[in-house]
């Protein structure tokens, strides 16, 4: 199985396929339309974004939130040809997003070595716009809820937040251990200094949510997508398998 540092984008060899391939909507996230398939004007011939330092500044805010799960690097080895690439992409994101969650799964669950097989062969598959997404997809999320109701027990009703709407709520310092997060709106909420050990995030909207000062350690499912769309700093306790976005960082100045 590919370790998680195999699921990261690695942008130094991939031939800037998220640059080229996706189609940009000229909003908070993107200061341009782009449509699918044609190249962003910051993208340079060797294929290294021209803006990267001053992507957020410049108004590409999205680009900094997206990660491609190492599908850009892996999709480019395979050297397709272009419209090839570019629909694969998103198809390969999705079974590699799987597998990051699958690795969480085995700290628990060895049984979950056989879902972690099947991804990785349907990865293989040459045309992978005939894979079924969403069928792989629903298998693997049997796994996901075994182990996250393993992980966090039996919980109050107050932590069962699967899919609430919590945009803007004001958390802070709130007790959400072991909660059910699950698909819950958490955009623009202030969780500062809140604890989330070990709560469940799977598909959890973070996008500018204060997560200044709060625990995260051990969260189920986070993704590096989640922790670049929220709000954060050097307080922010964060599992192991994500990195402390730069912007974070920056902002800490």
């Amino acid at each position: 199985m590919p370790s998680r540092t195999d699921l990261r984008a690695d942008c130094a060899n991939c031939v800037g396929l998220c640059c080229i391939a996706l189609t940009f909507t000229r909003s908070a996230d993107f200061a341009l339309d782009k449509p699918a398939g044609e190249p962003c004007p910051n993208l340079s011939d060797d294929f290294r974004c021209t803006i990267h330092k001053d992507l957020r500044s410049k108004g590409f805010q999205g680009c900094t939130v997206y990660d491609c799960f190492g599908a850009g690097q892996e999709i480019t080895k395979r050297g397709q040809s272009a419209p090839e690439m570019f629909a694969a992409l998103p198809i390969l994101r999705q079974l590699h997003e799987l597998l990051w969650y699958l690795e969480q799964v085995l700290e628990y669950d060895e049984a979950a070595r056989d879902a972690v097989a099947r991804i990785e062969d349907v990865s293989r598959t040459p045309d992978l716009t005939t894979v079924d997404v969403n069928a792989e997809r629903a298998a693997v999320n049997e796994l996901l809820l075994k182990t996250s109701r393993r992980v966090r027990g039996k919980q109050s009703k107050k932590k069962e937040r699967r899919g609430a709407d919590l945009i803007g709520a004001r958390l802070r310092g709130a007790d959400l251990a072991k909660a059910n997060l699950r698909g819950a709106y958490l955009i623009g909420a202030d969780l500062r200094e809140a604890d989330l050990r070990q709560a469940d995030l799977i598909g959890a909207d973070l996008r500018d949510t204060d997560l200044r000062g709060a625990d995260l350690t051990g969260a189920l499912f986070l993704t590096q997508t989640q922790v670049n769309a929220a709000r954060g700093d050097h307080s922010t306790r964060l599992p192991d398998a994500v990195t402390r976005p730069s912007h974070w960082t920056a902002a800490d100045a």
